[in-house]
């Protein structure tokens, strides 16, 4: 059986936990987390790293550091992980949700600024699949109304977007803030695990404390006061150093992974691009690609269900999402009525197929001999 995803393993992870173990802090906020947090920023010019417990708590973070409370509106595309919602839900947010272009899933940012009222506090992009969003335009939409940009960076660690000017700039580090996932299907991984990306310095002291649950203890622990105690609101969102100390491991190697997923993602493109009753991902001019995955776009629902059949009676996996959230059970009583149709045609349509840095070139072969067949 091809499996849809398999976690890489360097070699060092157990070595690395182990000398974290003997360490005698393996609670949070040690040395593999302060290597880790200086390794992106140095890596990607983020102005601070908090590494988090996931990605979610990164968005719970930025909710709170964006100060959003109840009747503020919050836009956010439809296609995403339930997440990347529901961290400002929880804060109160009315969810405004967005669609995705017609050839890609991320926001369509023409039309982003249709939907900001007096209540709009934040706009959140989604880079689905590692793919930039349009961000000088929404950076630009924001600036017009005064909003907080938060970057749901959680498939798109090592990818950058291009201004117009030629600058080119990590993805997590255009927005306000930014959050990331190592999740086991990503990239870069650590089981679960995350981190907050700060690029407004305003947000920084605040956000040691929220990561600190509530309390100053980053700025005794660095002399910077004689005690500490509780100032803010928060919760436990650091990691403990096992997490850190295994992602350690993983971002020594990040060159190689990267080089490995996008020979994958490339051998994909090569061979499927003369299927002519499949789309293929779409990359924009101004974004990179990471390779976080590598996606099939069918003509219906049916047809796409039938190639996941097809593949898995030939032992390979596959998978699709998202379920458009303006759609879900939790909010459609509360979504607006618009229709978002892009949304909803991602939903039924694209399918993702396995993607990991052990799978062979002959699996992947056989993959494209499947599609292909299938099609015959």
């Amino acid at each position: 059986m091809i499996p849809f995803n398999k976690p890489f393993l360097t070699g060092k992870e157990t070595q690395y936990i182990e000398e974290a173990v003997q360490s005698g802090k393996i609670s949070g906020n040690g040395i593999f987390t302060q290597k880790c947090q200086h390794f992106f920023e140095d890596q990607y010019k983020f102005g601070k790293v908090l590494l988090t417990t996931s990605c979610t708590d990164a968005l719970e973070m930025a909710a709170i550091l964006a100060n959003i409370e109840a009747g503020d509106e919050v836009i956010i595309p439809s296609y995403t992980f339930v997440s990347t919602a529901l961290a400002f839900v929880r804060q109160g947010a009315k969810i405004i949700f967005a669609d995705s272009y017609n050839d890609n899933p991320n926001i369509d940012a023409d039309q982003i600024e249709s939907l900001i009222t007096l209540k709009t506090k934040a706009i959140v992009v989604v880079h689905y699949a590692g793919i930039a969003c349009d961000m000088e335009k929404i950076m630009h939409i924001a600036e017009r109304h005064q909003l907080i940009v938060i970057e749901d960076a959680a498939q798109a660690i090592d990818s950058f977007y291009t201004f117009s000017d030629g600058t080119k700039k990590a993805l997590g580090s255009i927005g306000h803030l930014g959050a990331f996932s190592f999740h086991e299907t990503k990239n870069i991984i650590s089981g679960e695990g995350g981190m907050l990306t700060i690029n407004d310095e305003q947000y920084i002291d605040r956000a040691e404390v929220i990561w600190e649950k509530g309390t100053n203890r980053s700025q005794f622990f660095r002399g910077e006061i004689n005690k500490y105690g509780w100032v803010d609101t928060g919760s436990s969102f650091l990691p403990s150093e096992i997490i850190s100390a295994f992602l350690w491991a993983q971002l020594e190697n990040l060159k190689k992974i990267q080089q490995k997923r996008l020979q994958i993602w490339n051998q994909y493109y090569k061979n499927l691009k003369d299927v002519s009753f499949v789309q293929l991902p779409h990359i924009p001019e101004y974004a990179t690609n990471n390779a976080h995955m590598f996606y099939l776009i069918f003509e219906n629902i049916e047809q796409r269900s039938k190639m996941i059949k097809y593949l898995k009676d030939n032992n390979v996996l596959s998978v699709f999402h998202y379920l458009s959230l303006h759609k879900s059970d939790y909010y459609t009583d509360k979504h607006d009525g618009r229709s978002l149709q892009n949304s909803d045609n991602f939903e039924n349509t694209l399918l993702r197929l396995p993607l990991y840095y052990d799978l062979s070139e002959p699996e992947i072969n056989k993959v494209v001999s499947l599609i292909k067949n299938f099609f015959k």
